[in-house]
């Protein structure tokens, strides 16, 4: 019996997990490289001293940023026109926002965006056009504001690091160009949709492109917020912005839940010199607490709320279509009877 021999995607989806792997165990020992070093106490001490109003302002960009966040789906609602309150949209975001953050884009973004649309009636295709709309309009900001932050050198890698500064430059003038051919395609192109592997992909027209750049934007620099002000100006604005974005980028390459360990070793890798460790390490932990953790636990009691608004919603829909069934009454047998109730649930549809 002939053996079969592996298929080039096999062999690349090995490379990748040993990759994986290997990037794993490098945050581990960069963690515990730093983490060996650490007073904890001294940590733990400046927690402590991080003031109220501090803690609140760094509070209210987060739930700035999540409040932002909640509209993304908004343009999934708008370009399929989608039989679906706003709130319950944008709830809908919030929700795959929090665990998407704690548990991975899997989980998260994908997973339980499948698993709460799919309860409100929409189609496989219809979420998947849902998952892909809010995930462009996410990262159109990022593209902005990393490809700037990135060309003009708002953040200086450390020395050793392979991409340089140079790399890191030409990363920023790829991502402005992608950015511009989005934005130059939905102002200017001829052709608006194309049909990838059974799925059609569309452009939408400018204005709504435009849209999207500059609600992520604002999402992502009030997340950038959160990280300054609990920095309390120990580094300006424009350079928290360039590492959290570079962070941002490692976490998502690595699909690490969380970004665990890659935003603290990214933070200490560029800052570990001008900030004093524990003040560093208590700010970047303040921060999960209030962008991470603290969301989580609102998000946990708004998604069983949903799952249960979600089942009477279908128990509905199955009552009424069980209605719909129900042979009329003789005196519902006019012509012009039946062709007022067949244009009043078409309406209603």
């Amino acid at each position: 019996m002939a053996k079969s021999t592996p298929s080039p995607k096999s062999h690349w989806r090995l490379i990748k997990r040993l990759l994986t792997l290997a990037f794993f165990a490098l945050v581990a020992f960069l963690i515990y490289r730093y983490g060996r070093t650490l007073d904890w106490q001294k940590i733990w001490r400046s927690v402590q001293q991080i003031d109220r109003s501090t803690l609140l302002l760094a509070a209210a960009c987060s739930a700035g940023s999540y409040a932002v966040y909640a509209c993304v789906d908004l343009f999934a609602r708008h370009a399929q026109q989608l039989p679906i309150a706003k709130a319950r949209a944008m709830a809908i975001a919030f929700v795959c926002y929090a665990f998407n953050l704690n548990f991975g884009s899997w989980i998260g973004s994908i997973g339980f965006r499948y698993r709460l649309y799919s309860r409100l009636g929409l189609g496989a295709e219809q979420v998947t056009r849902v998952v892909a709309t809010s995930l462009v309009t996410n990262w159109s900001g990022y593209f902005l504001l990393a490809g700037v932050a990135f060309t003009f050198n708002f953040v200086k890698p450390p020395a050793g690091w392979e991409i340089g500064a140079l790399g890191l430059t030409i990363a920023g003038l790829l991502l402005l160009a992608s950015l511009a051919a989005y934005l130059g395609g939905s102002a200017f192109a001829s052709r608006r949709s194309w049909t990838l592997r059974g799925h059609e992909l569309s452009l939408p027209n400018v204005r709504f492109a435009v849209l999207q750049v500059l609600v992520s934007s604002l999402n992502w620099l009030l997340i950038a917020g959160i990280l300054f002000v609990l920095l309390r100006q120990h580094v300006d604005f424009a350079t928290v912005l360039g590492v959290f974005l570079l962070a941002a980028i490692a976490g998502a390459a690595t699909h690490i839940p969380a970004g665990l360990g890659v935003t603290e070793a990214v933070f200490f890798a560029v800052l570990g010199g001008r900030v004093p460790h524990p003040e560093l390490f208590a700010a970047l932990l303040t921060y999960r607490a209030l962008y991470y953790l603290l969301p989580l636990c609102v998000a946990i009691p708004v998604y069983l709320l949903l799952e249960a608004r979600g089942r009477s919603s279908g128990l509905a829909t199955a009552n009424s279509e069980s209605d719909r069934s129900t042979p009329l009454p003789p005196s519902t047998t006019d012509p012009g009877i039946r062709s007022g109730s067949v244009a009043l649930s078409s309406h209603q549809d």
